[in-house]
């Protein structure tokens, strides 16, 4: 078995580092732990796929659509929900960073075996453990295992609300396995909430944007993960709906920027018509509220 992070997982990281590390202040998401866990060594930053300028917008997607899940988790949380399943969690690093909300909340981390397993032993190593409260859900979704089966094995409360997350996942998917994925989420507790991100057609980006989104595509298609499902914000509300979800709720790159990048003069913000986020809840009566922002 080969223990290390997948490579998308690993970009993703890095960029959140990049924006704390190069972006002007105030930051949308102070995220250095997946970098203390790579260590990728001095020259990290001197990578193609890490320049400044190219990186921008991407970098500014990732902790747009990360500072909003996780102002949503932490509104749910003072509601009284307990329970943050992280789909494909990659460095996903909420449980290490947010001291002040994560002890509320059982976190489960559902991710294939192998990249789990070196990202536990590199949490140890760096000296952040593995608390109770974070569970590692190991699933093999390349054998068709059900995450929720798994899930349920590690603790998880079938009978109380959850909020779900997949994020940089659904481009991978069949449209079939996406609606299948959110029926799944749909017959959770009442009041639980799944937020998940999904990718426009390529030729929707901005002419600036694109040649970085036709290169993350042939990347993909090269290394036999091709982005297979790409959707209108109109198409993947109404999937939702059809998925047994009361509301659904699509959040766009504009209001992120308004949330998050207003009056910043370097211009950073994330890119219109790329890949931007749902917002679905299961009952009518406890519609989801908006986020609320974190300090």
């Amino acid at each position: 078995m080969n223990l290390a992070p997948e490579p998308t997982a690993a970009r993703v990281a890095l960029w959140r580092a990049l924006h704390a590390e190069i972006d002007a202040p105030p930051h949308v998401l102070d995220d250095r732990i997946g970098l203390q866990l790579l260590a990728p060594g001095d020259g990290w930053r001197a990578r193609g796929d890490m320049d400044p300028d190219f990186t921008r917008p991407f970098r500014a997607s990732i902790v747009a659509r990360a500072r909003f899940i996780e102002d949503l988790v932490i509104g749910q949380a003072a509601r009284g929900l307990a329970q943050y399943v992280i789909l494909g969690a990659g460095l996903d690093s909420f449980a290490q960073r947010r001291a002040d909300i994560a002890p509320r909340l059982t976190i489960f981390e559902v991710d294939q075996p192998a990249p789990q397993a070196w990202k536990r032993e590199r949490l140890i190593e760096a000296g952040f453990g593995v608390p109770d409260r974070l569970r590692f859900v190991p699933v093999d979704f390349e054998a068709g295992e059900r995450w929720r089966d798994t899930l349920v094995q590690h603790g998880f409360d079938a009978s109380q609300p959850a909020v779900v997350v997949s994020t940089g996942v659904s481009m991978y998917l069949t449209r079939e396995a996406n609606l299948a994925a959110m029926r799944e989420v749909a017959s959770l507790a009442l009041g639980s909430t799944l937020a998940m991100t999904f990718l426009l057609p390529i030729d929707m980006a901005a002419p600036d944007v694109r040649p970085g989104l036709e290169m993350a595509e042939k990347g993909a298609r090269a290394s036999g993960t091709p982005f297979i499902s790409f959707f209108m914000p109109d198409e993947i509300r109404a999937m939702a709906l059809d998925a047994g979800f009361a509301t659904a709720h699509h959040v766009s790159a504009d209001e992120l920027t308004a949330r998050y990048f207003a009056d910043r003069a370097n211009g950073l913000r994330p890119p219109a018509n790329a890949e931007e986020l749902l917002i679905a809840s299961i009952s009518a009566d406890r519609q989801t509220p908006p986020a609320q922002s974190s300090p």
